[in-house]
């Protein structure tokens, strides 16, 4: 139960730095809440001795043509599965959608999914996660992935701003439980953009 309210309140704390907005002004303020959120004692994800001399995460540089118009599918008939994580705990989620975009030329798709325990909640009920993975990763980036907070839009179009990825919190401290990126979420492409790896 502890577990599952950790990952929780992850979820919740990320929430507000997830709302894909268009234009570099709106990831200038994703990546300050971020570094606060990290920097903050009561907060951060972050080891003791990370915390200690934390600065800054280390971001890609902002890229415009990351910030992605998605063709959204409603995926409707879909079953409630056990999704993995980096532990034995196996929270409830539903495959809500999917987002169909091109990136240079590539045809593209991810899954969009929905946390069952989170949709109860009144104040996340239009939340939404997106998990991928990609050529960066283990690279620059986590190797085990990284996440996009979304909400339920209200047309057949979803924004996917690849710049307000973030790592899970098991990129930091292990003692979290993390979902583990779905093998259908892997791009066969390299985002450069978002949150990169924090250790070497």
């Amino acid at each position: 139960m502890k577990k599952a309210l950790v990952v929780l309140i992850i979820i919740c704390s990320n929430w507000t730095f997830g709302q894909a907005q268009k234009g570099s002004e709106a990831v200038e303020k994703f990546q300050k809440e971020l570094n606060e959120e990290y920097a903050s004692p009561e907060k951060s994800p972050l080891l003791k001795e990370d915390l200690a001399v934390f600065k800054s995460l280390d971001f890609f540089p902002y890229n415009p043509n990351l910030q992605i118009e998605a063709r959204f599918v409603r995926t409707p008939n879909e079953k409630v599965f056990e999704m993995k994580t980096s532990t034995t705990r196996k929270p409830l989620y539903i495959k809500f959608g999917e987002a169909h975009f091109t990136i240079d030329g590539k045809a593209l798709v991810l899954n969009i999914y929905q946390n069952i325990e989170l949709s109860k909640k009144k104040e996340y009920v239009d939340y939404l996660f997106l998990p991928f993975s990609d050529l960066t990763c283990g690279k620059e980036s986590y190797i085990g992935g990284r996440y996009i907070d979304l909400k339920i839009p209200t047309s057949d179009t979803i924004l996917i701003d690849f710049n307000t990825a973030y790592n899970p919190y098991c990129a930091y401290n292990h003692k979290y439980s993390c979902p583990i990126v779905p093998l259908e979420n892997d791009l066969p492409i390299a985002i450069n953009a978002g949150v990169k790896k924090f250790h070497d």
